[in-house]
């Protein structure tokens, strides 16, 4: 993305946290032929070292170079997605630009459509606790290269998702997602540029978490 001033055209950037796992995913692109990404499994260290290496990740850019943030919004880890939404919204309010709250199951259907030449609807489940599991579905509309929600992002029994599967009215492709999400952080990035082409501009308190469950069984 470019940005005129006085006859000049800057470069300005955009960058994509994800640490809805154990994993820290950072990404940062103009959109313009520069994009880079980097993956770090931290484990529980992950909340102390996050802004160290977010610190360290940004550079040669800076933050004011900056156009907009996003972050995986979860299904997730409790402590991680609460974590990284809570550092996207910090930076967004205090560099005064937009944040965008991707879902983590659009992301990997995002990711997965861009593999196939011809994308099926993708149908996306995750483990969750207490034997339940995050399930959502996506179709890649390739005329307008926009991933629509056909079922949002809900907590459901195997028994109840098998049966929705079952009678889904068209064929869709299963992605049982269960390591290595943060690699999508890209299309966290690419699913928030989509939408700031569309002239979205999400105010940093519009980034909410979804967690789908409580923390502890209550």
């Amino acid at each position: 993305m470019t940005t005129k001033l006085k006859g000049f055209v800057i470069n300005k950037y955009a960058l994509a946290l994800h640490t809805t796992t154990p994993e820290l995913g950072l990404a940062i692109s103009d959109f313009a032929g520069e994009t880079r990404s980097q993956i770090w499994n931290l484990g529980r260290d992950l909340s102390s070292l996050l802004h160290q290496y977010l610190i360290e990740f940004v550079k040669p850019q800076t933050w004011a170079d900056l156009s907009f943030i996003a972050v995986a919004k979860g299904p997730g880890g409790f402590t991680g997605t609460r974590i990284g939404v809570v550092t996207a919204r910090t930076l967004g309010q205090q560099l005064d630009i937009p944040v965008f709250a991707i879902s983590t199951l659009a992301a990997i259907a995002w990711s997965e459509a861009g593999k196939s030449p011809n994308p099926k609807t993708i149908a996306v489940e995750m483990p969750a606790q207490r034997g339940q599991i995050f399930a959502g579905i996506y179709k890649f509309e390739s005329d307008v290269s926009q991933l629509r929600v056909c079922l949002s992002d809900r907590v459901l029994t195997p028994e109840a998702w098998q049966e929705i599967l079952a009678n889904w009215h068209t064929n869709s492709q299963l992605i049982q997602a269960q390591s290595g999400l943060a690699a999508t952080v890209t299309s966290i990035l690419e699913l928030a540029n989509l939408d700031w082409q569309e002239g979205k501009y999400p105010n940093w308190s519009e980034a909410l978490p979804y967690y789908g469950q409580h923390p502890v069984e209550v």
